[in-house]
């Protein structure tokens, strides 16, 4: 197999504010792995957050190609990556493009959609997905979700832990009276202190929160399934729920934990984790980061799998170099083409 790298600028809509950041663009290198006059492709997008830059995501790309040349083929490389046999750790997000190439590649190869080779049911996957509106003025966040209804999403997720609670609370209210009929979720992103948590969440449920990510800062998964026993909220971990160990630590503990396949690890850490919080009371959430639709694709062929879809990254963008999963209208969908079924726009079909 051969392996090449390319990096492209993912420009957002408008700027994205969350409580500790706020973003307007990340960069995007590609991975693709050829075999056999096929092609199968990855995504990994810099984060701060995850210390990520393009110019180590450059790097750990470079070393995973140099370690796909060693394999005939994508089946023997997606053996080795479960196992870790001969090859160096790498952060989740790396070992996640690596997999997604692999799993594109090798339903190609197969002739089947990735969901099939995860032995999902035969009906291609699809989901109602949350859409994000950010920390913006509750007027800007009513007529963002007014539009949004209107365009079909029945899920919206705010963002919130602006430093007045108040103004927290103003845009829930602003979002419900616009956007009456749809789910809301809300997200701090770890902003609030547990007294502040306390206050907060009733009022929040008085509006129809539906469930609350990560309202305490990471770093103390004991206090957030403490939180998690006597809140009137749904409390699903996003950044205290890393990888499988740490839900494993919080299952049954909390009610959601928060999949991200650059964050666990890629779509086998996020079976695994599927599988542990099974019958366990701590349901499912597939989450994202701000992608291309490259980059969502693989967890929209698990998104029969989970309680709560908040895979909008892609929507987010100013022009989505990829395309293939839907998500205009409110709904992600899996399609039955071979691999991810997505093709780079402009290449005139499914790109090999």
């Amino acid at each position: 197999m051969r392996a090449a790298l390319r990096t492209v600028r993912l420009d957002l809509t408008e700027p994205l504010r969350i409580s500790r950041s706020t973003m307007a663009a990340r960069e995007a290198v590609w991975l693709t792995v050829k075999h056999d006059g096929l092609c199968g492709h990855g995504e990994a997008v810099t984060s701060v957050y995850y210390g990520l830059d393009t110019a180590a995501l450059g790097r750990l790309l470079h070393t995973e190609c140099r370690w796909l040349t060693r394999f005939p083929d994508p089946e023997s490389a997606l053996e080795a990556l479960r196992s870790g046999t001969g090859r160096a750790a790498a952060p989740p997000a790396v070992t996640a493009a690596v997999e997604s190439a692999l799993l594109d590649l090798a339903g190609k190869r197969a002739g089947v959609p990735v969901h099939r080779l995860l032995g999902g049911r035969g009906v291609p996957p699809r989901a109602a997905t949350a859409r994000t509106i950010g920390i913006v003025a509750p007027e800007r966040a009513g007529a963002q979700a007014a539009r949004l209804a209107r365009d079909g999403f029945r899920v919206l997720k705010l963002k919130a832990g602006a430093p007045d609670p108040d103004e927290d609370l103003a845009r829930v209210r602003a979002v419900r009276a616009a956007a009456p009929g749809t789910r809301l979720l809300l997200d701090p992103n770890g902003a609030w202190t547990v007294r502040e948590t306390e206050r907060l969440l009733p009022l929040f449920a008085e509006l129809g929160v539906e469930a609350v990510e990560q309202p305490l800062a990471p770093g103390d998964p004991e206090a957030l399934a403490r939180l998690a026993e006597r809140s009137v909220l749904p409390v699903v971990a996003d950044e205290d729920a890393v990888d499988v160990e740490d839900a494993r630590r919080l299952v049954g503990r909390v009610q959601g934990i928060n999949v991200k396949l650059a964050k666990c690890g890629g779509v086998g850490a996020a079976l695994r984790i599927a599988a542990l919080v099974a019958g366990s009371g701590t349901e499912l959430m597939l989450g994202c980061l701000t992608a291309s639709t490259l980059g969502i694709a693989p967890a929209v062929h698990l998104a029969d799998r989970a309680r709560w879809v908040d895979l909008d990254g892609h929507l987010l963008l100013a022009d989505d170099p990829w395309t293939g999963i839907g998500g205009t209208d409110g709904t992600v969908r899996a399609g039955g083409a071979p691999g991810l079924g997505v093709r780079e726009r402009g290449t005139g079909g499914t790109r090999a």
